[in-house]
């Protein structure tokens, strides 16, 4: 699970406020995922909102949901989970919890006003700030533009492409995309 022991919620940014996901947050979730312009890009296409409800509100995954409010309305939500670093055996404490990987959906009637990237923005500094991760990862379908193209707003490299790899639910095998980004590399962005 994600602890951020000394953050106060919500956090907020310019426009937005953030804060840890509630189980009465998942139907306002369900409503923008369920739809075709945003499922399209997740792993699984939410029709029956209970069983979404069952699924999103298992302790782990609840840890590692944020929701993004404007104005008190929830616009989108976020995931962010903290992972160990592959490492060899000699070494494997130091790279506990040093990884980060962060995710978004955004209800489409909000797209387009940067509001995506101005939460994401703030999830990383969470990540290095608060948790203080060494790195952190984000990977979609290449096919997702928008997707890609916000984690190189956000300072992100393009790390890893693959070809034909995932399997969409069209029935079409899918090219991926993974970026990264190391803690002293968006310090330097961050005092730009």
């Amino acid at each position: 699970m994600t602890s951020f022991p000394a953050t106060r919620w919500p956090v907020r940014t310019e426009r937005l406020a953030l804060r840890p996901a509630a189980v009465a947050d998942l139907p306002s979730v369900f409503a923008y995922r369920r739809l075709a312009a945003v499922s399209e890009w997740l792993p699984t296409h939410p029709s029956d909102e209970h069983a979404f409800v069952e699924r999103l509100r298992q302790p782990e995954r609840l840890a590692a949901t944020y929701v993004l409010e404007l104005g008190g309305t929830l616009i989108g939500d976020l995931y962010l989970a903290v992972e160990d670093a592959v490492a060899q055996v000699e070494v494997t404490a130091r790279a506990r919890a040093t990884t980060a990987e962060i995710g978004w959906a955004l209800d489409p009637a909000f797209t387009g006003q940067g509001y995506a990237t101005e939460a994401a923005a703030e999830l990383l500094r969470l990540a290095f700030e608060d948790l203080g991760v060494r790195r952190v990862v984000a990977q979609c379908f290449a096919d997702n533009t928008p997707s890609w193209r916000l984690m190189e707003r956000l300072g992100m490299r393009r790390e890893s492409s693959t070809r034909a790899a995932s399997l969409h639910r069209s029935g079409r095998w899918l090219d991926g995309v993974g970026y990264g980004i190391l803690a002293e590399e968006w310090r330097r962005r961050a005092d730009a």
